[in-house]
């Protein structure tokens, strides 16, 4: 099976998507679906490791709405790593509950949908008695799901979610899922969209199964009303995330650039990424 063992190294690598750090944090923690009034529509695209036969690409769409205290949210996330592709759809609820003084809130959410994974037949090179890849091919989708929550205030949030709760009910080896078991993240907002300058910096702690965990640090900086935004994050594993964003009316425009682990820079380049977030049904924009 070390088919198997290699799309499970391929995927172990695939860093989360970099709208998921400020603009989508929806994304990683089902409890930010509904966090900000309207419906919140976003769109991303990744390329990853672009000189390579077969590089990984990523897709996702996703959406949430806030009524009151509740949020609804959608999201479809597909990934194509060599031979195998998988395709995950997500319903989400989630409830934010207000605390006394200083715009505190707890914010509660829980994810569920299901999960299907596939090999490409027609770039398998296997002896013609190898049944591997049939067998895996005829897996039924599977149900998963993960559960968030967050502490947010005027300026500070703090957040922990959980990923892929199917491994904490059923262990299956043929599964390729990129292991992530926990994420934890802390962040301090510095002035507000009227100032010419705010700023957000952010720590962040993300568990995965089989590699060594990886920590995040960085900011977020926005000029006046938002109208433009920079990003610049460092991982543990030698990588580093930049971003610029644009933001007109209803729309923000936001585009990522991910270097690759230290020593396969030269050999793979980075990973090149847009997102598009439009904002409906929001008088506040």
């Amino acid at each position: 099976m070390g088919l198997f063992a290699a799309g499970q190294n391929a995927l172990a690598q695939i860093r989360p998507l970099g709208a998921q750090y400020y603009e989508n944090q929806y994304l990683s923690n089902p409890a930010f679906a509904g966090m900000n009034e309207g419906l919140n529509v976003n769109i991303g695209y990744r390329n990853q490791w672009r000189s390579i036969p077969g590089s990984p690409v990523t897709m996702s769409l996703t959406g949430d709405y806030r009524f009151e205290k509740v949020g609804l949210g959608l999201s479809v996330y597909n990934d194509n790593a060599g031979l195998i592709g998988r395709t995950r759809v997500m319903g989400t609820y989630a409830y934010h509950l207000p605390l006394n003084g200083d715009n505190r809130s707890l914010h509660f959410g829980v994810s569920l949908g299901m999960m299907k994974e596939k090999l490409d037949n027609n770039n398998i090179i296997a002896a013609p008695d190898d049944i591997s890849a049939q067998n895996f091919n005829q897996r039924k989708a599977f149900v998963d799901g993960d559960f968030g929550i967050a502490f947010t205030n005027q300026r500070f949030t703090l957040q922990g979610a959980l990923p892929n709760l199917k491994k904490f009910m059923q262990k299956d080896d043929q599964n390729t899922v990129d292991g992530s078991t926990y994420f934890v993240a802390a962040s301090y907002k510095i002035g507000t969209s009227l100032d010419v300058v705010s700023i957000e910096p952010k720590i962040s702690f993300r568990g995965a199964k089989d590699i060594d965990n990886i920590w995040d640090i960085g900011t977020n900086v926005k000029l006046e009303n938002n109208i433009l935004s920079f990003l610049g994050m460092y991982h543990s594993d030698k990588s580093s995330s930049f971003g610029v964003g644009v933001a007109y009316d209803r729309y923000v425009i936001q585009g990522y650039y991910t270097s690759q682990l230290a020593g396969e820079r030269q050999r793979t380049g980075g990973d090149f990424e847009i997102n598009i977030k439009i904002k409906l049904f929001n008088e506040g924009k």
